[in-house]
């Protein structure tokens, strides 16, 4: 399989898919064909993930040809991560756990033959192997392996998904972390997806046949709930000259950018990532993102030193901050004959003045900083 890293690629393929492959699409889903034949699904995430088209666009394009009854499972497929990344905004402490939860987890011995494919279920060992090798799955498949991993292999859900956020083209923070969480019972309570033998044989057209499955398993429990978090989002954007993109929102035709004097593309090293991956996927994003700055001129691409460098000079309000420290304590002190009388002592003066000159010095010196930024989700 080949994943050109580029929006006119993108494009080609939505176009060859409808014209070619769209009609069936309802009834051929859910067939993992082998690497050599993906035609009967669009093979479109890596590019809707970075949003390198959108789902709105993509949605806008089908519907123009075809009637949503006729397209009505390729359009909610689609739409999915929308709904994935929603519910996560709205409930970030779930990612959090998430990459907590990764620290505590040991790589053992069952663990590293999963891994490397070297169980005894062949069709997971192939399915490693073409992840590793094309940074793609058939969506049916990751389900039937994220079973697999849980159920059959008992292995935590969490380093499942760090597996496939490692290897995966389409790596997405929400779709990835929630997907595995509802094959595992925990996204929706006590619903659970259990891969069956049978189901594998008929969607591989017979290639898999009486594969040994823990087809009995009870879902997996968390007494951890995730009640709503309000979002705080800023839409009034007219004040700010510079506009920041990462990798999973690279939607640019959608945006403004002659109102903007600067325009920011952050492409991350491993070393910034809480998540580690391969360096055939951070191959692919690199070159997503040169793709957008060949294709718009007055964008740039920043690492996170430069990302780090550029955040407090435009918006470090330090050395303002410093002086209102001493502001501060020289209006405290300017006034304690009055408030000496209320019962204050000389240690409680000390204290504030000694608080206020070393949080003044901090500021003064960046040890510490005061930064303002928005980020908006359009």
């Amino acid at each position: 399989m080949n994943f050109e890293s580029s929006r006119e690629t993108a494009l080609k393929k939505l176009g060859d898919f409808i014209n070619s492959n769209l009609k069936d699409y309802n009834f051929k889903r859910n067939f993992d064909l082998g690497t050599k034949n993906k035609s009967n699904v669009s093979c479109l995430s890596p590019y809707i993930s970075h949003r390198l088209i959108t789902e709105y666009e993509v949605a806008k394009i089908v519907l123009s040809k075809f009637s949503y009854q006729n397209v009505d499972k390729f359009i909610q497929e689609i739409f999915w991560r929308v709904y994935w990344k929603g519910w996560l905004e709205l409930r970030p402490q779930v990612w959090s756990d998430f990459i907590e939860d990764l620290k505590s987890i040991k790589e053992d011995d069952k663990y590293l033959k999963a891994v490397n494919g070297e169980t005894e279920i062949q069709c997971f060992n192939d399915w490693v192997k073409e992840l590793k090798e094309n940074n793609y799955l058939h969506n049916h498949t990751r389900m039937w392996f994220a079973s697999i991993w849980i159920f059959t292999l008992k292995l935590p859900w969490q380093k499942g998904a760090e597996f496939f956020m490692k290897h995966l083209y389409d790596g997405d923070a929400a779709s990835n972390t929630l997907s595995w969480r509802w094959v595992a019972g925990l996204q929706t309570k006590g619903k659970h997806y259990v891969a069956q033998a049978w189901n594998i044989s008929k969607f591989t057209n017979n290639k898999y046949n009486n594969v040994k499955l823990n087809e009995n398993a009870l879902p997996l429990s968390d007494k951890r709930e995730y009640k709503l978090k309000p979002l705080n989002l800023m839409y009034n954007d007219e004040t700010n000259e510079s506009l920041l993109v990462f990798e999973n929102e690279l939607s640019l035709e959608n945006q403004k950018l002659k109102n903007y004097k600067n325009v920011y593309l952050a492409l991350l090293s491993n070393e910034a990532r809480k998540l580690k991956l391969e360096q055939k996927v951070l191959d692919f994003k690199s070159n997503v993102i040169n793709d957008q700055k060949k294709r718009l001129k007055q964008v740039q691409i920043v690492d996170e030193n430069k990302l780090q460098s550029l955040m407090e000079k435009i918006n470090s309000y330090s050395i303002d901050y410093a002086r209102t420290l001493a502001t501060w304590r020289e209006n405290f002190l300017g006034v304690w004959e009055k408030i000496s009388p209320l019962g204050f002592d000389d240690y409680f003066k000390r204290m504030w003045e000694f608080y206020l000159s070393y949080c003044e010095g901090g500021f003064k010196s960046k040890n510490i900083d005061l930064i303002q930024f928005s980020m908006s989700n359009k």
